[in-house]
């Protein structure tokens, strides 16, 4: 499966500028790459070099951090040992950090995706492989520590309040490996990824590797995937050493790197304002992040700033290219008013010079691709209800089931109420499935069934409250990957590709929605929407006339908005259609009040929803644009 990801336009002309200056802001030296792969595709080559260049006559000492930060990374050095180009019979590795069980489960351990990514599939010596946390004997923690001294190379992910291992925050820098007590947030966070949101079933202790031993490292790499990193790669790289941050910490160390997808580095300086940084390639769409940055910046419209605002805020070389200043800023408003249409299925009979989208074909058909059930509607809802009111041909595909999101209780209720209305009696059956699920294993399939259509219900109502027909115009794929039975899924593969294949065809779109939230390696989202772009492109070359004209616009998720500078299309909303919106929102009933994997927010969908889409229409304002009550805004991809 391809990864994609959005054209780069403009910014630093990287190849003119020295290392040191594009390092100029950064207090731990940072790469950022295109996506997860990328990146690891370079931290692998490295790794394989150190080891091929090591001393022979003793094993070279590599460390791992568990979790699932490291398994693309794993992935690259596999193909590097299945083509020679290294071996590690004289490598020892170390693991850093390991849930503490009183009762062993193989499922639930962090040390299995090192095992079964990396020491399985290659050819590391049973006898060099050190796995923290099968003992917690006292004597034997302090042999692991005195072993892990030194090590050649420690290889860590990152937590996102910067925990190193399971070193929290307020761990000394001069601790060893021990076992230490979990926070309340860190098991909130690891029960979404390892227990069905079940913060009772997550163990409340953990074994790790002391800050003082990963410190004693001769080099260390440190990785971050993903906008949930966003904020502490930005405290980590340019930020100050902070001793209730232990990833802070390797900003004294002397030779460490961090390798950043665009997800995880988009806060960092050379991706908010490069023009500090650098000379800069001054395309359309990044002057305009160049003018929206500054009018941030300086507290003003866009046609309110000055000439000495530009000159002070290191814009010169904009100037130089495209000025003057009062030039440019007619320019920018002109070109960002125009991304703002109340028609995104394009104005019958309107002159679409300046519109983002083309008045004809009209009607046009339209797929929107909905990661989980409610994605449609939360992300972009006031756009659908007016494609649908607006006479075009809508059709909304939603690429998985969403079954593991639904609680337990929430099925339960379900049942009682069929039993009471007289309809069947499954109330006890379900019961009893649901008291046999053991936590870390998949949950029983018959479970799961119940709790899909708890959610195709639900969606089906939504469409059914603004007017789409729900018997013809609303599809569920059930893309197979999603089917694990719990939260790790299953490798997407080609089969996923050729049910939306199968589906586009049947509809052969003008237009395509999609989630945009392409910056996070684990997440559905990311997959189900390389999938369907996988899935386009494969149409495109087999020479499918239609393919070749559809037009994708990319959406974002309830939590994060895009950055203005890349909108194509705003489509605004009156206080009523906001008030729709979230009615349709409502009538996911499961996932509202009680949401398994909330994170740290802990609004509901429809609140973030409209928190984001009124702060976005709250921008445009403080831009010099009109006032509207809120907007959703896409990317054309």
């Amino acid at each position: 499966m391809k990864h994609f990801s959005l054209p780069k336009d403009g910014g630093l002309l990287i190849e003119n500028i020295p290392e040191g200056i594009i390092h100029a802001c950064d207090k731990v030296v940072t790469d950022v790459f295109g996506d997860a792969d990328a990146a690891c595709r370079s931290v692998s080559k490295a790794i394989v070099e150190a080891i091929n260049n090591s001393d022979k006559e003793k094993a070279f000492k590599l460390g791992f951090s568990t979790g699932t930060t490291l398994t693309p990374l794993f992935r690259q050095l596999c193909k590097q040992y299945d083509k020679g180009a290294v071996s590690f019979k004289n490598v020892e590795v170390f693991t850093t950090d390991e849930y503490y069980f009183k009762e062993s489960s193989p499922s639930q351990r962090r040390n299995d995706i090192v095992r079964s990514e990396f020491i399985s599939k290659t050819d590391v010596q049973a006898e060099n492989v050190n796995i923290l946390g099968e003992s917690i004997d006292p004597s034997e923690l302090a042999m692991f520590d005195e072993k892990a001294k030194g090590l050649d190379l420690l290889v860590m992910g990152i937590g996102e309040e910067g925990q190193i291992g399971f070193n929290e925050s307020g761990s000394e820098e001069y601790s060893r490996t021990r076992i230490v007590m979990l926070s309340y947030n860190s098991r909130k966070r690891q029960a979404r990824n390892y227990f069905r949101g079940d913060i009772n079933s997550t163990p409340r202790m953990a074994v790790t590797m002391g800050v003082s031993t990963m410190l004693s490292a001769k080099k260390v790499f440190l990785m971050a995937w993903g906008e949930d990193k966003v904020e502490i790669t930005q405290k980590i790289v340019e930020g100050d050493y902070d001793p209730a941050c232990p990833v802070s910490l390797f900003q004294k160390h002397h030779n460490v790197r961090m390798y950043v997808d665009e997800g995880a580095g988009s806060l960092l300086t050379r991706e908010v304002a490069p023009w500090l940084i650098g000379p800069c390639e001054w395309t359309p769409k990044f002057t305009r992040k160049a003018v929206l940055w500054l009018c941030q910046k300086v507290g003003k419209p866009i046609l309110k700033l000055t000439e000495q605002d530009y000159l002070r805020n290191s814009l010169d070389g904009l100037l130089e290219e495209h000025g003057p200043y009062d030039q440019i800023n007619i320019d920018i408003f002109n070109d960002f008013q125009h991304t703002i249409t109340g028609w995104p299925g394009g104005k019958p009979n309107a002159d679409d010079s300046t519109r983002p989208v083309a008045s004809k074909p009209f009607p046009k058909k339209v797929v929107i691709f909905s990661p989980h059930p409610d994605d449609d509607v939360i992300s972009m809802g006031g756009t659908f209800i007016r494609l649908v009111q607006q006479g075009h041909h809508v059709h909304v595909a939603y690429q998985t089931s969403g079954n593991v999101a639904v609680n337990d209780e929430f099925v339960l209720q379900h049942m009682d109420a069929a039993r009471k209305l007289g309809f069947g009696d499954r109330f006890d059956e379900v019961k009893k499935l649901i008291a046999q699920k053991k936590p870390g294993e998949p949950e029983p399939r018959a479970l799961l069934d119940i709790k899909a259509a708890i959610r195709r219900s639900e969606a089906c109502g939504a469409c059914r409250s603004f007017g789409l027909n729900d018997e013809t115009n609303v599809h569920f794929l059930n893309l197979p990957f999603y089917e694990s039975g719990g939260i790790k899924k299953l490798p997407s593969s080609q089969i996923d590709v050729d049910i939306i294949k199968d589906f586009l065809e049947s509809i052969k779109p003008d237009q395509v929605y999609m989630a945009g939230d392409l910056a996070d390696p684990h997440g559905t989202h990311k997959v189900c929407t390389e999938a369907a772009m996988e899935a386009l492109e494969q149409l495109r070359e087999e020479g499918k006339e239609w393919a070749g004209k559809c037009v994708v616009w990319l959406y974002r998720g309830a939590w994060m908005e895009w950055d203005l500078g890349r909108v194509d299309m705003a489509v605004p909303m009156s206080p009523s259609q906001e008030i729709e919106k979230r009615h349709a929102i409502f009538h996911h009933l499961s996932q509202k009040d009680i949401v398994p994997f909330p994170g740290e927010d802990s609004r509901e969908f429809w609140q973030r929803a409209e928190d984001r889409t009124q702060n976005t229409a709250r921008l445009y304002t403080d831009l010099g644009m009109a006032q509207y009550q809120a907007m959703e805004v896409f990317v054309k991809y």
